[in-house]
């Protein structure tokens, strides 16, 4: 089942089954977990909330059980991660090799041009202190970006964690996390339209695009890009 939207939404889902359990394969992780249902005469009734362009497998394995009730943990905002970060632009693009940024802000509202027009990917840099009653028995802790322009690939301490390209961007980060000092790097990749809008501003001589049509002007607006946040870490599971 696949969610063509960019936006979250609550739907029962009907399957003419009858004598079988659902349970849930995510399209994207290949997580498989337990869902909840109920059977209504000769169908199962599935409720399902679908974020913005989420895809999910409803799979039946035998079961005799008519229902079932999966209750989620509990989940607390712990704390956010704040400037300054490091950012460091993939280069030969025309932005400089690194900036600083107190706070996150797209990319096209920088002063310098190089950062607003570029295109490619920029990797952000911070720290996270993690304290030790994260890392209770059963409990599990996830990062979440906030709103990201337009890819972001997540490591922690130097390890790759996951990729997060549609809303929430939210990556597991309970395997690479570790009590005291940690190092949070996030990639980001955007789309090349600023690039081509600022090829196309008067005075520029070295281009980094070619196209066979030209699709934008100099005055065209131009797209948020990079990392916009709130970057802010959850536990999940005992508090």
């Amino acid at each position: 089942m696949d969610h063509r939207n960019n936006r979250t939404e609550t739907v029962e889902a009907s399957f003419r089954v009858k004598g079988m359990v659902p349970e849930l394969w995510l399209a994207d992780s290949g997580i498989r977990q337990p869902v909840t249902y109920r059977t209504e005469g000769d169908r199962i009734v599935v409720p399902l909330q679908l974020n913005a362009w989420d895809a999910v497998f409803v799979v039946f394995r035998p079961g005799k059980a008519p229902s079932r009730t999966v209750t989620e943990p509990a989940e607390k905002s712990v704390t956010t991660v704040d400037g300054p970060w490091t950012v460091k632009f993939q280069a030969g693009r025309g932005a400089p090799e690194s900036i600083t940024l107190t706070a996150l802000s797209s990319w096209h509202q920088s002063a310098d041009p190089g950062v607003r027009y570029f295109s490619g990917s920029g990797t952000y840099t911070n720290s996270i202190q993690a304290p030790a009653e994260w890392f209770q028995k059963g409990s599990g802790v996830f990062l979440d970006l906030g709103d990201v322009k337009n890819v972001a690939e997540v490591s922690v301490n130097g390890k790759p964690v996951g990729i997060a390209w549609r809303p929430p961007f939210r990556v597991d980060v309970t395997g690479a996390l570790k009590p005291g000092a940690n190092t949070l790097d996030i990639r980001v990749a955007n789309l090349w339209v600023n690039r081509l809008i600022g090829d196309e501003q008067t005075g520029v001589t070295n281009k980094f695009t070619l196209t066979t049509q030209q699709f934008y002007q100099a005055n065209s607006p131009l797209l948020p890009s990079g990392l916009l946040g709130p970057v802010v870490l959850w536990r999940r599971g005992a508090q």
